[in-house]
């Protein structure tokens, strides 16, 4: 799993009107410029391909800040890797 730092210059990358470096981990995510309901389906999908995590409604709803989205896909992202498949 990247650094935060790393996921934040990633995700920075999703949203088109957002100068680099100004996303921290204590943004809030839904203030971000440009932040919709179309948004969320793109860092969904994102998450997914990036990381092979798939976020749900839920995942979105508990976290505030881009440091909670983070943790939030390093949980799902460990414990997919300690699935016994």
């Amino acid at each position: 799993m990247d650094t935060i730092a790393i996921f934040i210059e990633k995700i920075e990358g999703e949203f088109e009107e957002v100068p680099k470096g100004t996303i921290k981990p204590t943004t809030d995510y839904r203030s971000i410029e440009g932040w919709s309901s179309m948004q969320a389906l793109i860092v969904i999908a994102w998450v997914d391909s990036e990381y092979g995590v798939t976020l749900n409604g839920e995942d979105l709803q508990k976290a505030v800040t881009i440091g909670d989205l983070y943790e939030i896909v390093k949980a799902h992202k460990t414990t997919k890797e300690q699935s016994p498949l």
